[in-house]
């Protein structure tokens, strides 16, 4: 069965200079018909379906549109064109750093994060001792979170986040954060969970990564589908080679 069903998905961006001419010039450029709005595919006429247990690999250069799609997959947004149908739980792990307050301390933060996942606040309490190790920030807990360096966060934030069992879970670069021990670490967390039957979406630029943890893979360019399968060495070697050229 499946669990996820993505079919002739397109997201259509539409930017303008609203923001630099301010209100009133933009009232008057619509009343002359001189505002001009221009239209960006970010991705185009996309199509693949994962059943349970799979972990699908996204690969392609900066701009292919990799992070857009997920955010359509995650239900952020609406895709312009095309469907998305889910089974189950979703979780999905973006922009690890955003989202906390620099004044307050990590264990405040820690917290905070778990709120804005839903985690309740006994649920906090019985796992803040796991977060706060597997993160390697016992030390820094009663710091202000400003103080961190940006892997730490990242790490925190990882810890957190990694604490869900869901249907559906989505990596957009996570498993690069922090120094290679703790890479390590998170790659094996995110073993554990695929072992656990969720189906995942791991957005990577290692291919190393991608073909020793993913048994389908979807390479993306200019927001185009250029290949989708289950042939992932093969998929990585022509996009190496593309690379190359």
């Amino acid at each position: 069965m499946s669990v996820l069903e993505v079919q002739g998905v397109s997201i259509l961006y539409m930017t303008g200079d609203f923001k630099d001419i301010g209100l009133k010039e933009y009232v008057v450029r619509r009343l002359k018909g001189q505002y001009h709005v221009t239209e960006f595919w970010a991705d185009r006429d996309i199509s693949f379906t994962l059943e349970k247990g799979d972990m699908l690999g996204i690969i392609g250069t900066n701009g292919a549109g990799k992070s857009t799609l997920l955010k359509v997959i995650s239900g952020i947004m609406e895709p312009t064109e095309g469907t998305v149908k889910r089974e189950g739980s979703i979780a999905a792990l973006l922009e690890l750093a955003g989202g906390f307050d620099g004044e307050l301390t990590v264990r405040e933060n820690a917290y905070l994060r778990g709120a804005m996942l839903g985690y309740t606040r006994k649920f906090m309490d019985d796992t803040y001792e796991q977060i706060i190790g597997f993160a390697e920030l016992k030390d820094f807990e009663d710091r202000p979170f400003k103080q961190l360096s940006s892997g730490m966060k990242s790490r925190l934030a990882f810890s957190i986040a990694s604490l869900v069992q869901p249907d559906i879970l989505i990596l957009d670069e996570v498993l690069s954060v922090g120094d290679g021990a703790f890479r390590m670490k998170s790659e094996a967390k995110m073993r554990e969970i695929i072992g656990g039957g969720a189906t995942t979406i791991l957005v990577s630029h290692s291919l190393e990564q991608v073909r020793s943890m993913c048994s389908k893979i979807l390479w993306l360019h200019k927001g185009r589908q250029v290949e989708f399968g289950d042939d992932v060495e093969g998929i990585c070697g022509r996009y190496a080679a593309f690379l190359e050229k």
